[in-house]
């Protein structure tokens, strides 16, 4: 079981990830490809000093047996928060299912689900918290 963090140091590393997902916007604006996002997203973590990991792959334990790799995060932020990028016209319940269930998987407390395909960033950004 990995080590929980507190309200309040998870509430410092979202605000710095979510201030790099805003420069990220601020430079690209809405309408390119997820994946366009997600690699500014990780030279901006970078450029501020974040452990970010891009497509860490969460294995799914069935009857006893280990699927490897069955699912894949966008990003693990300082072996703490996961951040899901996406680009789409809305975010759809569907999508706040993926982050709880990577969530649950691999055994964090919060993630972030960044829509990059808004006006202004901060309406495409949900916090899906685990257990806290």
């Amino acid at each position: 079981m990995t080590q929980r963090k507190t309200i309040e140091e998870l509430n410092v590393l979202t605000d710095k990830v979510i201030g790099a997902a805003i420069q990220v916007h601020r430079a690209l604006g809405p309408g390119l490809l997820e994946n366009a996002y997600a690699q500014c997203l990780a030279i901006e973590l970078s450029d501020r000093g974040l452990s970010a990991i891009r497509e860490v792959g969460i294995p799914l334990l069935y009857k006893n047996v280990t699927l490897e790799n069955t699912y894949r995060l966008d990003f693990l932020v300082e072996d703490t928060l996961i951040v899901e990028c996406k680009a789409v016209e809305n975010l759809l319940p569907i999508h706040t299912a993926q982050v709880l269930t990577y969530l649950k998987l691999a055994d964090k407390q919060l993630g972030l689900l960044l829509n990059f395909n808004v006006e202004v960033l901060h309406k495409g950004i949900k916090r899906i918290a685990n257990g806290i």
